[in-house]
């Protein structure tokens, strides 16, 4: 067990040091008067398809000389930035008011090409000295008009920015269109457009240490935080019902059947055993598929790991708002270090379940979750492509990911798996497996194991529903979300109702004499993965604006792979939690 425990502590330590470089990123940003600050464009796109952005150049705006390509990290890529040197020149306190910066006739395509960006709400975004710009390019006027074909639309052509500054450092920056100033777009024919751009200077008291506190601060408003608090206690609530309601009836039914059981060994020794004691001999007997059930819990094992220090790291501050990639850097670097956790889980417990051919069962638990998310990768990447948005993942950076995979995640798992053979562990049975398996009587149909799972996932799911909003209106739209402490508390609820669930339906599934648990503890724990993805279709049809085949393959492709992972995350927490419930109530009993 030496293995997993100091490869645990060694990634802990090596996460933590990596927190402190994540957050050092922009520490030293001081400026005297008239000195350059860096100011970069960084995507356009519609407003509610978050996934589906163009490089800011990709419309027609005036292209200054000699822009630049900033140098970007892993995480920046995946994350679809893509910067490049702004046209506006923001110099430290350095006013200007309504400066040209180009003049520009547009062309009868060029028009087309912005009244069709307007008519999509697109905003851009920049980041100047590391603080974001929002802002939208142009408006359509409606004027109560329900016709389309009498709307108009106006191009934004004049940008005001007022910057908050604390002695050498910048502290805000807010932008402003000016809705005076507009470009019509309406007709198809060739316009003259002049950019400008006004810049005010304001001093403020805000130290720099707490310059994103504003934007952190924005999931953390009262109703916001009243609705959060409001989910977790309900959610509390209900969980302290039901698992107290289900401790209560089975430690109320173990207790009589121990005591029924021990009466039974008093009484005569011909009498014809029930229930859950009288199918011990099969109880333990090793499930189907095998080397596909190590893999599934070896992989399980990883993504639960991989989730607790994501937590970890969220919870000492390096998941800050707009700090680019981060998230992305640390899901790709933390799942490369943890795959010899899935290696040697997998690998272990199969030489348990005396599995012979480990080899095949180490491919099967390197392929079990990245080979369904590189295909979905491969599939989106082209559908990115083919549209020309930046979510399309230059080659170099797929080269990147090649070589993390091949030269750390593949020989952590080959190591990880190496030392689960070599750990010579043995299944703990507390009572012996018979030669023959019994038959399984016939069953209603509710006890079978479609009807089992929904009523499994139901109860985790309603205890998460009210957060998972939240989480998508920032995964999947422009909405902050920073209150990692409370997702935490709601994480762990949902490990629990899992676990209690599970043990529960294992239980019930016991006394009716089916012994085939292993798989169906498993399928009733990851279940919840189904009831989130079923979510994923009411929250785009009811909660979101998204719309187009680029945005809809994303939004489902990806959360079919998230779903994936919480499948066979909580299947692992559910079939942990069934096999030391079932270990101990046959222990507890005497068998022939």
């Amino acid at each position: 067990m030496r293995t997993p425990t100091t490869l645990l502590l060694f990634l802990g330590a090596l996460l933590l040091s990596a927190a402190g470089i994540v957050r050092s990123d922009a520490s030293d940003h001081r400026y005297n008067e008239g000195d350059s600050v860096p100011l970069y464009a960084n995507k356009v796109g519609p407003f509610h398809n978050p996934s589906e952005t163009y490089r800011y150049f990709d419309l027609p705006f005036c292209v200054p000389e000699g822009v630049k390509d900033k140098k970007e990290a892993l995480g920046e890529v995946l994350n679809g930035d893509r910067l490049v040197s702004a046209p506006y020149k923001l110099n430290f306190r350095d006013e200007k008011d309504s400066e040209t910066y180009c003049k520009k006739k547009l062309s009868r395509e060029e028009v087309e090409q912005f009244r069709r960006a307007v008519e999509k709400d697109y905003y851009f975004q920049m980041y100047y000295d590391d603080l974001p710009i929002w802002g939208f390019i142009g408006k359509v006027d409606k004027e109560s008009k329900s016709d389309p074909t009498e709307f108009k639309y106006f191009l934004y052509k004049h940008i005001q920015f007022e910057i908050l500054y604390n002695k050498d450092r910048v502290i805000e920056i807010n932008a402003r269109m000016d809705p005076h100033s507009l470009v019509d777009l309406t007709e198809d024919k060739e316009v003259d457009a002049e950019f400008m751009y006004t810049v005010k200077w304001k001093e403020t008291e805000t130290p720099f240490e707490k310059r994103m506190d504003k934007y952190a601060m924005s999931s953390s408003l009262p109703h916001h935080l009243e609705i959060h608090w409001f989910s977790i206690i309900n959610s509390c609530v209900t969980v302290l019902l039901l698992t107290g309601f289900l401790a209560t009836i089975l430690m109320r039914v173990l207790k009589n059947d121990f005591m029924k059981y021990a009466q039974d060994e008093e009484a005569a020794d011909d009498q014809e055993e029930t229930g859950w004691k009288y199918i011990h001999g099969d109880v333990f007997r090793f499930p189907k598929h095998k080397s596909l059930f190590a893999a599934s819990l070896g992989s399980g094992t990883q993504l639960f790991t991989l989730t607790i220090f994501i937590f970890m790291l969220s919870l000492v501050g390096v998941f800050y708002p707009y700090n680019r990639g981060a998230l992305f850097t640390a899901l790709v670097v933390i799942y490369a270090l943890t795959s010899g956790i899935a290696g040697y889980t997998a690998s272990s417990f199969y030489c348990q379940l005396e599995g012979k051919n480990w080899v095949r069962n180490l491919l099967l638990t390197g392929g079990l979750f990245c080979g369904p998310l590189f295909l979905t990768f491969c599939f989106l990447n082209t559908v990115a492509i083919a549209y020309s948005a930046t979510a399309a993942l230059p080659f170099g950076t797929i080269v990147v990911i090649v070589l993390i995979w091949t030269l750390v995640t593949s020989p952590l798992l080959v190591l990880g798996g190496i030392a689960g053979k070599n750990s010579k562990a043995e299944f703990q049975a507390p009572v012996r497996t018979t030669k023959y398996p019994r038959e399984i009587p016939p069953l209603p149909w509710y006890r079978s194991a479609i009807p089992q799972m929904a009523m499994a996932g139901f109860l985790p799911f309603s205890a998460i529903y009210i957060e998972l909003y939240y989480i998508f209106a920032s995964v999947w739209g422009h909405r902050i979300y920073t209150i990692y402490s409370i997702l935490f508390i709601v994480f762990i609820i949902l490990l629990i109702v899992t676990a209690f669930i599970t043990v529960a339906l294992t239980y019930f599934q016991l006394a009716a004499e089916d012994h085939e648990w292993w798989w169906r503890s498993f399928l009733c724990g990851g279940s919840t993965g189904l009831f989130i993805y079923a979510y994923c279709l009411y929250y785009y049809y009811a909660r979101s604006d998204m719309s187009g085949f680029m945005q809809t393959s994303f939004f489902f492709g990806y959360m079919a792979c998230i779903c994936y992972g919480f499948f066979l995350m909580l299947g692992t927490v559910g079939f942990r939690a069934a096999l030391l419930f079932v270990r101990h109530i046959y222990r507890s009993i005497k068998c022939e």
